[in-house]
């Protein structure tokens, strides 16, 4: 290309791209550069089997990166400032939009069967990883390519990533569902977003990274072969849930590998910035507000559980314990796992997990849902409103983590909670226009929205998958992984023409 013709390129590039979106897609560039060099492994992995899929990876992979080049080159843009606020509502939601479109490309272009022609089925699982949802619509796991088992594991690795980052770095600038309570020096709303997050996204990135090696040697001394290992504990520490085999851990008839995946499922759960002060020596996880209530829910529900199987004489109290754990773990952190079919457990286990959907895990891990800090917020303020009842002239301070609770956090919160339950029952709703029965469209909409992956019943539960759903039903739940993953509104408000108009 001649100097002629670059410039050429670059004032058709600057004419329909505003001087604010260049930033944008400048980072928009980078993650893609940085996944198209991911998808080696697979393609890798392919080749080293003899399986023909490898040129689908490679292909993809060299379109991503030439796309992501492309993007960086004719943006390039000096990011030392950050971000303004309206950028970072605009990146997040296109940057994770962009890296699943591509990230589908090589699962499209592959001669497997499901994915084979089927755009639809390709976009919900490279959303549903991306998201670490952990959703299928793969039938017959087993007999994947090893290389379409291993990018999936990479996609929710990836995601779990960088929902971290985007938990650490902008919501608590954007002031998203009361995230503006875990504001640090790296995400400051006054005027710019990202000044620092180059600092606390390289120890959290060593953290995660060492978290995984250390689940991958755990599953492989319990009994894993080193493939299902390194697939399974990706979707171990980004508590995202897809596997190997169509039954899950069920397969694995091994109570060592169940307790692995709950000790890193729950590790997962935890923010990964108390590790990084735990590893700084300032202070201990087990003091987190957020934490001690996690763990004590989750140990609560485990015994209800056991209880339950226990005297319902469905298992011995051993292997009751294990099944509710892994089970009752999975779903409050969102991991998706299943080592049984619970939904064959009783109507109460049917209620159980149903409510337990909506839970999740802590701000700043990988997990979704509606997050157990904005339970306790709502906890304090309803006892705060209770006293008032009781005492209307006493003055009850609501504190959380030992400082008080600004009104901006607690309106914020309450403004989360009703547009959680508005999304989830319009998405309730256009399920069961489809002709779905309640119980799928219900726990559908709520496993899309809080990351969940299974859903309950004989279609999506356990023990199915949602290959046998419409396409449209996938396009919607496909959008609702995003919705929750992006904690509402950072993709609500572009729907906004007053956001357009500046």
């Amino acid at each position: 290309m001649t100097e002629a013709e670059r410039r050429a390129t670059r004032f058709a590039f600057d004419s329909w791209s505003p001087p604010y979106l260049r930033p944008i897609l400048y980072l928009i560039g980078g993650m893609l550069c940085v996944l198209g060099v991911a998808m080696l492994a697979p393609a890798a992995v392919d080749i080293a089997v003899g399986n023909d899929d490898w040129q689908a990876f490679a292909t993809s992979a060299v379109i991503t990166t030439a796309c992501g080049g492309g993007l960086i080159y004719f943006a390039r843009v000096k990011l030392d400032g950050g971000l303004t606020l309206r950028q970072a509502f605009l990146l997040t939601p296109l940057a994770w939009s962009a890296v699943a479109l591509f990230a589908a490309l090589p699962l499209y272009i592959s001669d497997f069967g499901p994915m084979r022609d089927s755009f639809t089925n390709a976009i919900f699982e490279s959303v549903s990883g991306l998201t670490t949802t952990g959703a299928t619509v793969i039938v017959g796991l087993q007999e994947a390519p090893p290389g379409i088992l291993i990018w999936r594991a990479i996609l929710q690795w990836l995601g779990g990533i960088g929902i971290i980052a985007t938990a650490i770095a902008i919501l608590p600038a954007l002031g998203v569902g009361g995230m503006q309570l875990f504001r640090t020096e790296s995400s400051d709303r006054s005027e710019k977003v990202l000044p620092r997050v180059r600092e606390v996204a390289a120890a959290i990135t060593i953290i995660y990274c060492g978290f995984t090696l250390a689940c991958i040697l755990a599953y492989w001394l319990a009994g894993m072969s080193l493939f299902d290992a390194v697939a399974h504990a990706l979707s171990t520490i980004s508590t995202a849930g897809f596997s190997t085999y169509d039954n899950s851990l069920g397969h694995f008839q091994n109570p060592a590998i169940h307790w692995v995946a709950v000790f890193f499922m729950l590790t997962g759960a935890i923010p990964f910035v108390l590790y990084v002060r735990l590893f700084q020596g300032e202070s201990d996880p087990l003091r987190n507000s957020q934490v001690r209530v996690l763990l004590a829910f989750t140990a609560a529900a485990v015994l209800f559980m056991t209880f339950w199987l226990t005297l319902s004489g469905r298992y011995e109290i051993g292997d009751a314990l294990r099944f509710a754990a892994l089970n009752v773990v999975s779903v409050v952190t969102t991991s998706g796992f299943a080592s049984a079919d619970y939904s064959s457990w009783g109507n109460l286990a049917v209620g159980v997990f149903f409510g337990l959907m909506f839970v999740g895990g802590c701000t700043g891990s990988t997990t979704g849902g509606v997050k157990i800090f904005r339970y306790e917020v709502m906890a304090k303020l309803l006892r705060s409103y209770f006293r008032h009842l009781l005492f209307p002239r006493g003055v009850f301070p609501r504190t959380y983590g030992g400082r008080e609770l600004p009104d901006e956090v607690i309106h914020s919160v309450v403004v989360f909670f009703s547009l959680f339950f508005i999304c989830y029952s319009i998405i309730t709703v256009a399920l069961m226009a489809f002709d779905l029965d309640f119980l799928t469209s219900a726990s559908a909409a709520v496993s899309a929205l809080s990351n969940v992956g299974p859903g309950l019943g004989p279609v999506i539960g356990p023990a199915g998958n949602f290959a046998s759903l419409p396409d449209p039903v996938k396009w919607i739940l496909s959008f609702a992984m995003l919705l929750g993953r992006l904690e509402l509104f950072t993709v609500l408000i572009l729907f906004m023409p007053r956001f357009w108009r500046g």
